[in-house]
């Protein structure tokens, strides 16, 4: 299927409209493309593997991002998704999964999971997804991808916050075609991902192969 540019058919959702028009677009009958994104082709690697146990918390992420639709903004105060294709899970899932992907890569814990093996692991990495969407140019015809997230360390027998830091990435689409706005956030996220990686295992005092 032949991706269309986003502005000929926004399902365009003001933020002050509440959640009847979301409501209006997930029951849709028209079924849309989805599309996933992948983990880091070239996984930073840890020196030595350890024996701890890390979970990955699913994020939290504002409203408009609480969604398995793939979220656009023509204006700052406007919330949009594409009319032709949706993320193979909602956001904060997918993001879940890609991050569970890129710690086990790095081989540095014995184990890496959505949750313990037991009542709790060693450590967490506990985020908030701010920004997860494109943004569409005066011209509707190019885009930039924004990506946002805070990370926090966390240690689970005491759930103190070893460490905070929040991570930006973007990409530059030229073409607002969905397949070609698809390629920009996978491009966006996996720098995201990678950072976001090296800076937990450095927080955690993990050496890395270099």
């Amino acid at each position: 299927m032949t991706p269309r540019p986003i502005l000929l058919a926004l399902a365009t959702v003001s933020v002050l409209s509440g959640c009847s028009a979301l409501s209006a677009l997930n029951g849709a009958a028209t079924p849309l493309d989805a599309y996933d994104l992948a983990a880091p082709a070239n996984p930073i690697s840890a020196r030595t593997a350890t024996s701890r146990q890390f979970v990955v918390e699913v994020p939290t992420t504002p409203g408009a991002l609480n969604t398995d639709r793939i979220l656009i903004r023509p204006h700052p105060l406007q919330a949009a998704y594409l009319p032709d294709g949706k993320w193979a899970e909602e956001v904060p899932v997918m993001m879940q999964t890609l991050l569970v992907r890129s710690f086990e890569d790095t081989n540095a814990f014995r184990y890496v999971g959505r949750r313990p093996l037991g009542a709790s692991g060693d450590y967490a990495l506990v985020t908030d997804l701010t920004d997860f969407q494109a943004e569409a140019a005066p011209d509707g015809k190019t885009a930039t991808i924004r990506l946002r997230l805070t990370a926090r360390m966390v240690r689970e027998d005491d759930a103190a916050i070893l460490s905070t830091r929040s991570f930006i990435s973007s990409a530059e689409v030229g073409s607002t075609d969905t397949l070609a706005l698809v390629e920009g956030f996978n491009r966006a996220n996996q720098t995201l991902l990678s950072d976001v990686t090296e800076w937990a295992l450095g927080t955690l005092n993990i050496g890395l192969k270099r």
